[in-house]
């Protein structure tokens, strides 16, 4: 399976990840910390933009290094994917929950780590079905034939 996609399609890849984890996240956060749905659905919206930027630019460099390494997805990369991916998440996101939530970069460290419980599987979940369905899709699109 080829793994070449579009700027367009890497858009629509991390917009898709994203909304959705921001349907979920939002109202669950705001639940779980007791803070406004607006003050958290806010501090989501901007670590989705964060994410969005990073996992196009994460995405792109994993499928660089899977053309010229010849791994297959397999389930422990898929894992290992999302780890990394997730640990340069970190590192842009702490600093930024920290300011907005008013709390230390650790106490920041210790959200973003049981944020990390749902968004490692949520991650591999999403990317495997995505690749799955993308699969099917272009299986089912008739080749065409350069001039």
């Amino acid at each position: 399976m080829t793994h070449d996609k579009s700027l367009k399609e890497r858009l629509f890849h991390a917009a898709s990840f994203e909304l959705l984890a921001l349907a979920i996240c939002a109202p669950l956060f705001s639940w779980l910390l007791g803070i406004s749905l607006g003050h958290m659905g806010a501090l989501t919206l901007m670590i989705s933009l964060i994410a969005m930027l990073w996992n196009m630019l994460f995405n792109t460099l994993f499928d660089r290094l899977q053309r010229r390494v010849g791994f297959v997805r397999t389930l422990p990369v898929r894992i290992g994917h999302a780890v990394l991916f997730e640990l340069g998440l970190i590192c842009a996101v702490v600093p930024l929950a920290a300011w907005w939530l008013g709390v230390s970069l650790w106490e920041a460290l210790l959200l973003d780590l049981g944020i990390l419980l749902f968004f490692l599987p949520y991650t591999v979940v999403f990317n495997w079905l995505y690749d799955t369905l993308r699969a099917r899709w272009m299986s089912r699109r008739p080749l065409t034939v350069s001039a």
